[in-house]
């Protein structure tokens, strides 16, 4: 019996050690701690979280040690007697008053300088207006005439990837393993220079969310009806990974954020292209009937101007641009199939009598949404995205309906 005891205690602490040993290597990819981030903020957060971290430990190893000495040293079976001069001592109440009072001040003077710095929102850059939808997020970058970035409003919605949001449909057989940043890439980054102070206004059009990228410091909440606002100033270019830190329905985790940090001479020419310069493009106003832009790639861009409003556009031009806005905004809750699913009360639109009936109330199913029913308004898209999607769903999945329906009619609609 004995020796089956030594041959257990051997193995278990060849175990420890092995785990002991191999710990550090296994690891290495695995942090616990915050990390300290590329923006003052960030870095002034992660310095203030280590020393009160380090305070806490301070203070435990003193209390704790106290504790365990003095419940060995005074043991009863050493024949210590009970020392009741301390009893109701106003001298030691007024100690152990005192000793927290001081250091709680002492950890307040750093944590209310970094409060300070991060609510001052004065005297920024860049401006961005970012509002919260489910589940996508729109930003818009503010401009003025005599800015140096931007001198025209214009902006655009962010998705989530077409490669993740394909692998993560029901059945898709994709090994999400195997996709590069799964659910922590977009269709459109947030692109702002380094080293420019970039002050975000935050709100939402339907639910709750929350703007949170780690290593640019701060998480802001999205409210609707509200408007918040934080900042931050990357001092590396780069690319940040962030996503919506508050539970906003049931594809919240599927609206990440991504922004790049680049250089000033390639951010400036990044603006120029989407429509930001002086003179440049109309600005992508969620709701309005000029929103055409929404997943174009720019104010100029063909067929995603505004123009294209007003514009025909062919059978084969709108069933491509229907598809992909379909997979976009729809497919969650009806499936890339259009067959919908059954848990959760989500209609498929294959063959159903609001793919196959009535234009108008096709239209206005996607304007107004159906009250009582998990179908939201979709009236934030623009004109041309929203006759697409019908398009698409009418000439879709054997609904050969042979209807099209046009930007102008859904400016009509409005």
């Amino acid at each position: 019996m004995r020796e089956r005891i030594r041959q257990y205690s051997r193995s278990a602490v060849f175990g420890l050690l092995s785990f002991f040993l191999l710990l550090p290597a296994a690891l290495a990819d695995w942090e616990l701690n915050l990390m300290p981030g590329v923006t003052p903020i960030s870095r002034d957060t992660y310095q203030l979280h280590m020393l009160i971290f380090w305070v806490c430990v301070a203070i435990a190893v003193v209390v704790f040690g106290v504790m365990f000495y003095s419940l060995y040293m005074f043991r009863r079976s050493r024949g210590a007697q009970p020392d009741t001069t301390m009893v109701h001592s106003t001298k030691m109440e007024i100690i152990w008053t005192i000793i927290p009072i001081v250091i709680l001040v002492a950890m307040a003077i750093p944590a209310a300088e970094s409060l300070i710095k991060i609510e001052d929102t004065r005297a920024p850059d860049i401006t961005i207006k970012v509002t919260g939808y489910q589940w996508k997020w729109h930003y818009e970058y503010l401009g003025r005439p005599d800015d140096p970035f931007v001198q025209s409003n214009f902006g655009f919605f962010s998705n989530i990837d077409a490669v993740s949001n394909a692998a993560r449909q029901v059945g898709s057989g994709v090994d999400v393993y195997q996709i590069e940043n799964y659910l922590r890439d977009v269709d459109r980054r947030v692109i702002v220079p380094v080293n420019k102070k970039v002050r975000i206004l935050l709100t939402s059009n339907d639910v709750l969310h929350a703007w949170w990228v780690p290593e640019l410091g701060g998480k802001r909440d999205a409210i609707p009806g509200f408007v918040n606002e934080m900042w931050f100033q990357a001092e590396e270019t780069g690319v940040y990974r962030g996503q919506c830190a508050e539970l906003c329905g049931r594809d919240h985790g599927f609206m990440p954020i991504v922004v790049e940090v680049q250089p000033e001479d390639e951010f400036a020419a990044w603006v120029a292209a989407n429509g930001g310069a002086a003179g440049g493009g109309v600005a992508d106003v969620p709701g309005g009937s000029q929103a055409a832009t929404a997943s174009a790639g720019g104010a100029a861009g063909g067929a995603g101007s505004s123009a294209a409003v007003d514009m025909d556009m062919s059978m084969d031009e709108l069933m491509s641009r229907g598809e992909s806005a379909y997979l976009t905004n729809c497919s969650a809750c009806h499936q890339p199939n259009g067959q919908g699913l059954e848990v959760g009360g989500f209609p498929a639109l294959a063959g159903s009598a609001i793919a196959t009936g009535p234009v108008d109330g096709h239209i206005g199913q996607l304007l107004n949404g159906v009250p009582g029913t998990a179908m939201a308004s979709f009236a934030y898209l623009s004109d041309a995205d929203i006759a697409a999607i019908i398009t698409y769903e009418r000439n879709a999945w054997g609904n050969d309906t042979g209807d099209i329906v046009q930007p102008a009619d859904v400016k009509a609609a409005r």
